[in-house]
C-alpha cells in the first residue's frame, strides 16, 4: 500500500484497504484514523496545485475552513454581518495559502481593473520617457496600474495600439500622436462610449476630449524675445512637419514676438524638417548661403539643436559669437548639458504634463464627468553657452 498516501497526515506506511463505497476503492489511514478514497486524493492534489501555481480559490479557503464560499467572500470583502473573530481567522488562512484576488471577475463585477492605458510615440528619449514618468508616479499613487503602448512615430502602429487598448479591459486611455498622425477616427469612433480618453502634449483640437498641453507658443514667444534681445535679427527656425500642431503654435509665438519688435517673418528663414539628421544638416547648409546671414538659429527640438551646434563646429563657425542656438526640450536631458558650448533650451516641463494628463484621467474615471477640458503647462528658459 507504500503507493498510497494519506491526503490527512501525508503518509503511507499504515493505509489499509477498507472495503468499496459507490464503487470506489476505500481506504483506511491507522496514522491518523482516516477513511478516504482515490477521488479524495485526486481532490486534494489538484487544491496542493493550486497553491503551488497561486491559484488558490475562495471555494479552496471555504473547504480549509468548514465553511461556505459565501462566508469567504463576506470576510474577505468586510461583510457587516460577519462577526471580527470569523473574518481575521478567514483572512489569516487566505494569506497563508496565498489567495490572490481573481481580477478578471471582480472588474467585471465592478466593472473596473484600475488599469489605464497610454499611447506614447518614443521611449529612447528622455523627453517622452519623463512624461510617461509623471503619469506612472500619480496613477501609482492612486492605485492603477498603466499600460504602456510605444507607436514609434507611425501613425498606423498607433491606430493598432488604441484598438488593442480597447478591446482591453482598461478604465482610461492617455494618448500622445505620432508626428505622422492627421487623421483621428480611430479616436473619433470610442469618444463617449466606454471610457474616457485624454490627449497630452501632441493634442488635435477638433476632438471633444481633454486636452494637457504645453504652452508653446509663450515659449517660443519668450525664446525670440531673447534672442532679439541679444541682438539677433535674423533668427532661423527649425520646424517639424507641415500641419504638425506643435510647429504651428511654436511658429505662431516666434511670429509674435518679430512683429512685437516691428520685424517682419523671412519665409528663407523658416524650415519644416521631419527630424532626420540629414534633412536637419541641409536647412543649416541653406540658411549658411543667406545673404544677408543668420546670427540665431531657433529649433523646435532640443535634439535637432545639438546636432546643428555640432555641424556648426565642425565647419569653424563661433557658437554663440556668430551664431546663437537655442532649442525646446526637457530641463533635467544631460545631452545639452555635455554639448560645447552648452545647449540653452526652453524646458517644456515634461514630467509635469504627464502627471496632469494622469491627474485629470483618474479623477474623469472616478467622477463619471468626462466634459472637455484643457489645460496649459507653462515651462521656464533655461540658459546656457549657446546663447
Amino acid at each position: 500500500m507504500s503507493r498510497v498516501r494519506c491526503n490527512r497526515c501525508n503518509k503511507a506506511e499504515r493505509i489499509l484497504r477498507a472495503g468499496m463505497v459507490r464503487n470506489k476503492q476505500r481506504y483506511y489511514c491507522k496514522d491518523c484514523d482516516y477513511h478516504f478514497t482515490l477521488s479524495d486524493l485526486r481532490r486534494t492534489a489538484i487544491r496542493d496545485t493550486r497553491r503551488i501555481s497561486g491559484q488558490v480559490s475562495q471555494r479552496d479557503i471555504a473547504a480549509e475552513a468548514g465553511v461556505n464560499v459565501t462566508t469567504v467572500s463576506r470576510a474577505l470583502n468586510d461583510h457587516p454581518d460577519l462577526n471580527a473573530e470569523t473574518k481575521a481567522q478567514i483572512r489569516e488562512l487566505a494569506r497563508k495559502l496565498n489567495y490572490q484576488p481573481n481580477q478578471l471577475a471582480q472588474s467585471l463585477v465592478n466593472r473596473s481593473t484600475h488599469t489605464i492605458g497610454v499611447v506614447i510615440p518614443d521611449l529612447e528619449t528622455s523627453f517622452f520617457s519623463s512624461m510617461l514618468n509623471g503619469i506612472q508616479h500619480v496613477a501609482a499613487k492612486a492605485g492603477y496600474r498603466v499600460v504602456i503602448c510605444v507607436s514609434d512615430e507611425d501613425h498606423a502602429t498607433e491606430v493598432s495600439n488604441v484598438q488593442a487598448l480597447m478591446n482591453n479591459m482598461i478604465d482610461g486611455m492617455l494618448i500622445c500622436h505620432t508626428l505622422h498622425t492627421r487623421s483621428f477616427e480611430h479616436l473619433r469612433i470610442h469618444i463617449g462610449r466606454r471610457i474616457p480618453i485624454i490627449q497630452f502634449y501632441r493634442v488635435v483640437d477638433d476632438l471633444p476630449i481633454s486636452k494637457i498641453k504645453a504652452d508653446d507658443e509663450v515659449g517660443a514667444e519668450s525664446v525670440t524675445d531673447h534672442l532679439l534681445q541679444q541682438g539677433c535679427r535674423r533668427i532661423a527656425m527649425l520646424l517639424g512637419p507641415r500641419g504638425f500642431p506643435l510647429s504651428d503654435s511654436r511658429l505662431a509665438g516666434y511670429r509674435k514676438s518679430l512683429k512685437k519688435h516691428g520685424l517682419a517673418p523671412d519665409p528663407k528663414l523658416l524650415t519644416h524638417v521631419d527630424f532626420t539628421y540629414p534633412k536637419v544638416i541641409r536647412a543649416v547648409d541653406n540658411w549658411l548661403r543667406l545673404d544677408p546671414g543668420i546670427d540665431a538659429i531657433f529649433s523646435i527640438s532640443d535634439k535637432c539643436a545639438v546636432q546643428i551646434i555640432r555641424h556648426l563646429r565642425k565647419k569653424g563657425i563661433d557658437v554663440p559669437g556668430r551664431i546663437r542656438v537655442f532649442g525646446f526640450g526637457v530641463g533635467t536631458e544631460y545631452i545639452g548639458e555635455v554639448v560645447e558650448p552648452s545647449l540653452s533650451i526652453f524646458d517644456v516641463k515634461t514630467r509635469a504634463i504627464g502627471e496632469e494628463a494622469a491627474r485629470v484621467l483618474i479623477e474623469q474615471i472616478i467622477t463619471g464627468n468626462w466634459s472637455p477640458i484643457e489645460k496649459m503647462i507653462g515651462g521656464r528658459i533655461i540658459l546656457r553657452e549657446s546663447a
